[in-house]
């Protein structure tokens, strides 16, 4: 297997997205993280050295993030941004919630795909990694708008396996279950000592640094193997659940 010289890592600035690209640099690889957190982004190339090339964009931009790759032949695409901006039942969110999360979530990750895609076809090599969620197959109430794009995501996948096929190049859909980060923090209103106490300190969760561990093993399979859907769950963690509720008054 030759091994993959660059990639772009979304969300790249913080949690899953840090790691990954601490680890895909690591391994000797060139990583141009993209996120909106510029001065995050700039601290961990600092910490990372040229190998990582910082790329402060909004990635619901595809073209924007283009121009940051200004022409980089990019063999591996992890799609890892990903936002949920309140847990609640849809009817209780705004249009522009719903929006935003399915334009993070699904619509940004299929752009870039379409971008990136024509470039790893011709060079005949190449790697898109998805980060969805056990939220996709699983039940997690107050959760339709992420689930469904996540699902989306999921199913696109499976779809692009069949469009690929003989291309040379790679496609995995990798769930995650629980994982220590600050991605529920804007759905606890900014409030990380109540995010911690309510998701983290009392469970085993995942922790960033075990999805980048995930992710390289992914590519470093042969070129004629691939993983093609991973779910990665806390041992201690069965996604979701049964309610039962009788309505007001019967």
């Amino acid at each position: 297997m030759s091994t993959p010289k660059q990639a772009l890592v979304t969300g790249a600035s913080r949690g899953i997205g840090a790691a990954v690209a601490r680890r895909l640099v690591a391994e000797g690889m060139v990583v141009h993280g993209a996120a909106r957190g510029a001065e995050a982004l700039e601290a961990l190339a600092r910490d990372l050295g040229p190998a990582f090339r910082p790329c402060p964009v909004d990635v619901t931009d595809p073209q924007a993030v283009l121009d940051r790759l200004n022409g980089a032949e990019i063999d591996v695409l992890v799609n890892n941004a990903g936002s949920i901006a309140s847990v609640r039942p849809l009817h209780e969110q705004t249009p522009e919630e719903t929006r935003a999360t399915v334009a993070l979530n699904l619509t940004a990750p299929l752009l870039l795909i379409q971008a990136l895609l024509p470039g790893m076809i011709a060079r005949g090599r190449g790697h898109v990694i998805n980060l969805t969620s056990t939220a996709a197959r699983a039940t997690f109430a107050g959760t339709t708008t992420y689930a469904a794009a996540k699902a989306g995501l999921e199913q696109a996948c499976r779809v692009l396996r069949y469009d690929l096929a003989g291309t040379g190049v790679r496609i995995t859909d990798l769930a995650p279950g629980r994982v220590e980060t600050a991605f529920y923090l804007e759905s606890f209103g900014g409030d990380q000592a109540q995010l911690t106490e309510g998701m983290y300190r009392h469970e085993r969760p995942l922790h960033p640094e075990d999805i980048a561990a995930a992710i390289w093993s992914l590519l470093s399979l042969p070129s004629h193997a691939t993983v093609a859907e991973m779910v990665l769950s806390p041992t201690d963690q069965a996604p979701g659940g049964h309610v039962y509720r009788r309505p007001p008054g019967s």
